[in-house]
C-alpha cells in the first residue's frame, strides 16, 4: 500500500491551466497516482497507510526560489523555516557572483568577509569543501528543502586574476574557463554575476562571453545582477541580452528590476526590449520579488575603484581622509557605479542588520535619521559604521516603483525569487514573505495574475529554466515536492517592522514526499539535496 493520499484537494498543477479536484497519491518520494474527480465520480478511492484531508486547500507543486541567499543558513539552520513554511521547496544559491566555491583558503576568506553581510561571517560552519562538487557533497548530508547552485563569476576570476580591476591575462582567462568547465560537470545549474560588485564588475564582456560560452556547452544558463539597476538599467539589460545571444547561451536576469527616480514607469520599455530579443529567438527569462525596496549591503554603494584589492583595501581607503573624500563625491555628487549612477539618496538607506552587536542603534533607521540624531553629516555616519563593523552592514533601499513591480511580473518569462538575505536584525520581509505575498497580495488582493497563471510562474517555469524534468508540475512519476495552502488566507506574516514572522494559510509542504511543514509546524524532517545539472 501506498505512503500517503491527499485527498478531495484543488490541485493547481503548474501548467497554468484551471485548477480540478483529485486525490493525489504519493510513495516513495513521487507522485504515483492523480484521481481527478474521485468523490464527484464514484469510483474506487485511492487508498494509502496515511491519509490527508485537503477539502478547501490547494495542492500545487513546491515553490522554486530562482534567487536565493541560504548558501550558510542552509548548513547553520536546519530548520529553515524561512523558506520552507513558505512552500518553497528548491533554492538556487551561488546568485550575485559571489559564493563559497570554488575557493582555496586564500580566496575562502576574502570571500567571507566580502559578503559577510549576506550571509554571516561564517564563524559557526565548518568549510570543509574548496570546489563546487565538494559543497553540492556538504547539502547532501541533509537540509531543509533542496538547492541548485550557480557558479559564482566572481568567485571565479578573484581565484584566477585577484580582486583587481584589470584585464585578464590568456592563461587567467584559461583558467577561468577551466574552473567554470569543472563547476559544470560538478553539477552546477549555470553561472551568476554580480556586475556592480567587485571583482566580478572588472570582467568586459569578452570575458563574460567566453566563460558563458563554456555554461552553454553544458546546458547551463547565465544569471547576471547587471551593471545598473538605476541611470544606465536599459542599456545594461540589452548589455546582458547582446552578450548571451553572442555566446548562444540562455539568459536569465535576476532580480529584474527598474529602480529609482529616473526609472520610475520605465517597466514597459524594458519588457519590450525583451519581447523584441525573445521574438528574434532568445531564451530569456528573468525573476523578482513583488516589493518595491532593494536590499544589498552598504559597501556595495561605493564606487568601484574603491573596492579594487578587497576588502582591506576598501578598509584602508575608507580610513584615509583624502580618499574618503573622494568617495564621498562620487556617492553624493556624480553617482557612483556602485550605487548604479544615481547620487545616493540617503534618506533611502535603511541600516537593516549589523555585525557587532554593539552597533545595533544604527538598525532600523536610514542614515540620514541617523546624521541627523548625532548631528553629523550622512556620509559621516555611513563611513564610521562601515569601518567599525568592518563592511558588514545590509542595508534597505527604497528606491523602487509600484507600476514596475507589477508590470514585469505580468511577463511570459517571468518566475518568483526572493532575492532574500536572512542576516540582520531587521531583514528585507521578502526573505520571509515573497511566496505567500505573490498569492495573497497580487492574486487575491489586486488580481494582477490570476492563481494558475501565479503557480505556474513560481513552479513550471522555473523548473523549466532549470530543465528538471521531473518538477515544478503536479504530474504522476514527477518528484512529490509538493505545498497545500488556504487560497482565502494565505498571506506573508513579514512585514518592514516585524520581518521574520512567518506566513499564515499554507499548512503543508512536502519535500521529497516527506512533511517538512505540518498543520502549519516544522517538522524535523531534513529531507533537502542538491539538485544537480541534468546532463544535456
Amino acid at each position: 500500500m501506498e505512503e500517503l493520499v491527499i485527498r478531495d484537494a484543488d490541485v493547481v498543477d503548474g501548467s497554468g491551466d484551471h485548477s480540478y479536484r483529485a486525490d493525489v497519491v504519493v510513495d516513495g518520494g513521487r507522485i504515483v497516482s492523480i484521481v481527478k474527480e474521485a468523490a464527484d465520480a464514484g469510483c474506487q478511492r485511492p487508498k494509502a497507510r496515511r491519509e490527508l484531508d485537503a477539502e478547501g486547500l490547494v495542492l500545487a507543486p513546491g515553490f522554486i526560489d530562482m534567487h536565493a541567499h541560504s548558501d550558510l543558513a542552509l548548513l547553520r539552520d536546519p530548520d529553515h523555516s524561512a523558506k520552507a513554511a513558505q512552500g518553497v521547496t528548491l533554492e538556487v544559491l551561488g546568485q550575485d557572483g559571489l559564493s563559497y566555491a570554488p575557493v582555496d583558503d586564500r580566496t575562502l576568506g576574502e570571500v567571507r568577509r566580502a559578503i559577510a553581510g549576506w550571509n554571516g561571517p561564517g564563524d559557526d560552519i565548518d568549510f570543509d569543501w574548496r570546489s563546487v562538487g565538494e559543497y553540492l557533497d556538504r547539502l547532501d548530508r541533509g537540509i531543509a528543502v533542496n538547492a541548485a547552485y550557480l557558479i559564482p563569476q566572481g568567485t571565479v576570476r578573484a581565484l584566477a586574476v585577484g580582486w583587481e580591476d584589470r584585464e585578464a591575462t590568456p592563461g587567467e582567462l584559461d583558467r577561468m574557463r577551466q574552473l567554470v568547465a569543472e563547476g559544470m560537470e560538478q553539477g552546477a545549474v549555470g553561472m551568476s554575476s554580480g556586475l556592480t560588485y567587485t571583482p566580478g564588475m572588472y570582467a568586459e564582456d569578452a570575458e563574460l562571453t567566453e566563460l558563458c560560452r563554456v555554461v552553454a556547452s553544458y546546458g547551463g544558463y547565465y544569471c547576471p545582477h547587471h551593471r545598473s539597476y538605476g541611470a544606465g538599467a536599459l542599456e545594461a539589460y540589452e548589455e546582458m541580452v547582446a552578450l548571451t545571444r553572442e555566446a548562444d547561451c540562455p539568459l536569465h536576469l535576476a532580480h529584474a528590476t527598474m529602480n529609482f527616480g529616473v526609472n520610475k514607469g520605465r517597466a514597459p520599455e524594458l519588457l519590450s526590449l525583451l519581447d523584441d530579443a525573445l521574438d528574434a529567438g532568445a531564451d530569456i527569462t528573468l525573476d523578482t520579488y513583488p516589493y518595491t525596496p532593494g536590499c544589498t549591503t552598504l559597501v556595495a554603494l561605493l564606487p568601484s575603484w574603491a573596492s579594487e584589492g578587497g576588502p582591506e583595501e576598501i578598509l584602508r581607503r575608507l580610513a584615509d581622509d583624502g580618499t574618503a573624500e573622494r568617495i564621498r563625491h562620487h556617492l553624493e555628487v556624480t553617482g557612483s557605479d556602485g550605487c548604479h549612477g544615481v547620487p545616493v539618496e540617503w534618506e533611502t538607506i535603511e541600516i537593516s542588520g549589523v555585525g557587532d552587536p554593539a552597533l545595533g542603534e544604527y538598525v532600523g533607521r536610514t542614515v540620514l535619521e541617523s546624521a541627523r540624531v548625532r548631528g553629523e553629516s550622512p556620509w559621516v555616519v555611513a563611513r564610521e559604521l562601515l569601518l567599525k563593523d568592518r563592511l558588514a552592514p545590509t542595508i534597505l533601499q527604497h528606491v523602487g516603483h509600484e507600476e514596475n513591480v507589477r508590470a514585469i511580473m505580468r511577463h511570459r518569462v517571468h518566475t518568483g525569487g526572493s532575492d532574500g538575505i536572512l542576516q540582520g536584525a531587521k531583514p528585507h520581509p521578502r526573505a520571509y514573505g515573497t511566496f505567500p505575498h505573490y498569492l495573497g497580495h497580487y492574486v487575491r488582493e489586486l488580481g494582477v495574475l490570476s492563481l494558475e497563471e501565479c503557480v505556474a510562474h513560481l513552479t513550471s517555469r522555473p523548473a523549466a529554466r532549470l530543465r528538471l524534468a521531473d518538477r515544478g508540475l503536479v504530474r504522476e512519476g514527477y518528484k512529490a515536492d509538493l505545498v497545500l495552502f488556504d487560497p482565502g488566507t494565505v498571506a506573508a506574516g513579514s512585514t518592514f517592522d516585524e520581518p521574520r514572522t512567518l506566513p499564515t494559510g499554507i499548512p503543508h509542504v512536502l519535500v521529497d514526499g516527506r512533511f517538512v511543514i505540518e498543520d502549519g509546524r516544522r517538522t524535523d524532517v531534513l529531507a533537502g539535496r542538491a539538485v544537480r545539472r541534468s546532463p544535456r
